[in-house]
């Protein structure tokens, strides 16, 4: 059984995208009161900005709204836990994430799924978008493709790449665990870890961990054909396509641990599942032969792989989902928002690997205000000053690392992330005030 129910009076989820024909649309940002201001903001105004854009390119930022604006790019092949649903099915989930981006960073995201049957014209499509916007959000692509992808496009383009599925899931989730191990008194350099499903989220994770001080030894991971160790031949044997897995084969598991989920679980001290939704990918029976004060994350989205109570009840100290409507949510969406926040502002033309340990080192210490516990081991997405803090964090490490076009303080990243997240806000709220949210567009 679930830990939450809807109330059987609410419409469904599907009620909801219906009336409101999906959750984002585009708005002004300038004023437009006669034939006056459209001969400003367009024709014969316009050609001014054009004009100065071409003789110095960088003005692209200042003279349209490029330096606010992101791409979510997805080809549809890994869409939440519901698999290769295309890029149309995969639409909802777009309009979603930029929902977030909004509302939490005041960043100004467009959907874009793409119909592309490889990954080079996947890499093409980013490319040939780049002059839009001032960063993309690559989003539910199937691995090892996502992996690809990635560092190819870090490689070749002059604005940043992320993929959330990889790098804010890594960020959340190594935050989320290190504040976990601070509740249950345990240290993470002597703790083992099995990982349930080894996909982008967890090889992503994985790589994090083994840059704050976990030893790869320490590690059991697992996929569906079971544990990964050096004797898994068929991952050696494609090891030119599963790079990443192989490398996890050869240098974790210092025990050398076989079998399946079950095994990778006995004495382990925490689980960072992001594996096959459903309730019985995880069995109770596995977390009683677990550690003493264990952890268990169990990520996959929509249906986690236990359910909480389930957990808890076979004993472990401290339970995380990746949904909102438990407790402890160990998800992206704490991440990306604040962190594109920080990028845009600093001008950033890349997110390193130590711009996510400055995300992934203040996500952690701001949930300590509100006090660590067994159910509040990150701060909540309500958390107004999260995103504002993790733009200052990252904007910071940016300019550090020389990949920053812009150089500000850490008070005027503040400022400037503060003014802009507070008019998204102010725009909802003027929204809601004239309840122009309830009024439908058709019948």
């Amino acid at each position: 059984m679930p830990d939450s129910t809807s109330a059987q009076d609410e419409p469904s989820p599907v009620e909801l995208h219906r009336r409101y024909r999906g959750k984002v649309q585009m708005i002004p940002k300038c004023p437009v009161r006669d034939d006056r201001d459209f001969a400003i903001w367009y024709t014969p105004g316009v050609a001014a900005p054009c004009k100065a854009i071409e003789a110095d390119p960088k003005e692209s930022y200042e003279l349209t709204n490029r330096a606010n604006s992101i791409a979510i790019l997805s080809d549809g092949t890994r869409v939440l836990g519901l698999g290769n649903i295309g890029p149309l099915a995969g639409l909802p989930v777009m309009e979603g994430k930029a929902l977030l981006f909004k509302i939490l960073g005041g960043v100004d995201a467009v959907p874009l799924c793409v119909r592309v049957r490889s990954e080079e014209e996947l890499i093409r499509v980013a490319e040939a978008i780049e002059p839009t916007f001032g960063g993309i959000n690559l989003e539910d692509i199937a691995q090892p493709k996502c992996f690809r992808v990635l560092d190819t496009l870090r490689a070749r383009m002059a604005i940043p790449i992320w993929h959330d599925d990889q790098q804010g899931t890594a960020v959340a989730v190594v935050a989320g665990l290190i504040n976990a191990l601070l509740v249950v008194g345990k240290s993470l350099g002597e703790v083992r870890i099995a990982m349930v499903g080894m996909g982008a989220a967890n090889v992503a994770t994985y790589r994090l961990l083994t840059q704050v001080g976990v030893s790869p030894g320490q590690i059991v991971g697992c996929d569906r054909q079971g544990i990964l160790h050096p004797g898994r031949t068929d991952l050696e044997a494609a090891q030119q396509e599963v790079t990443d897995k192989w490398r996890v084969c050869s240098e974790s598991n210092a025990d050398r641990v076989t079998g399946g989920i079950a095994e990778a679980l006995r004495g382990a001290d925490a689980c960072l599942a992001f594996s096959q939704p459903g309730p019985q990918t995880i069995r109770p029976e596995w977390v009683r032969a677990m550690a003493q004060r264990a952890i268990v994350f169990a990520c996959a989205n929509p249906v986690p792989e236990i359910w909480p109570t389930a957990a808890r009840e076979a004993g472990a100290a401290i339970v995380a989902t990746g949904r909102s409507d438990f407790p402890n949510q160990v998800n992206n969406s704490l991440v990306f928002p604040g962190m594109f926040r920080g990028v845009l502002d600093v001008r950033a033309t890349k997110i390193t690997d130590r711009m996510m340990l400055a995300a992934m080192h203040e996500l952690a210490a701001a949930a300590e205000p509100g006090g660590l516990s067994p159910d509040r081991i990150l701060p909540p997405m309500s958390d107004r000053e999260l995103p504002i803090r993790l733009a200052v964090a990252t904007g910071l490490e940016a300019q550090r690392e020389g990949v920053a076009l812009l150089q500000l303080t850490g008070e005027a990243i503040r400022v400037q992330a503060t003014r802009i997240i507070e008019r998204t806000r102010a725009t909802l709220d003027v929204l809601g005030r004239e309840r122009l949210f309830e009024r439908r567009l058709v019948d």
